[in-house]
């Protein structure tokens, strides 16, 4: 099931379990996917963000968009054929027809 929700950082439950009232600040490190805590004593500590390797997270647009990028490539690309053919398609019949025949199909268009 798609839920899209933003990721949970576990190494933020795992510093307040470790350290608790102890912590000072703490930051996302993005190279190495953990979170790091300055505690009040100075010193420093790291948890990482993952459980198990193993632990499917849940996922997000971004993940969506990069694991699908294929198929709405192609969707996009279909859409926009549809569209054009849709409307080259109004543009022929339009050139096709008399002054009058417009000239009615524009006055009475509006009624539907």
């Amino acid at each position: 099931m798609l839920t899209l929700q933003p990721r949970q950082r576990v190494g933020h439950d795992i510093l307040l379990a470790r350290h608790g009232n102890h912590i000072s600040t703490m930051r996302y490190d993005r190279t190495n996917d953990c979170i790091i805590a300055m505690l009040d004593d100075g010193s420093w500590d790291s948890a990482p963000n993952m459980i198990a390797p193993s632990l499917e997270m849940p996922e997000t647009l971004a993940s969506v968009f990069r694991k699908d990028w294929r198929f709405l490539s192609v969707a996009c690309v279909a859409m926009v054929t549809v569209a054009a053919v849709a409307m080259g398609i109004s543009v022929e019949m339009a050139n096709h027809m008399s002054t009058t025949e417009l000239q009615a199909l524009l006055v009475s268009y509006p009624a539907f």
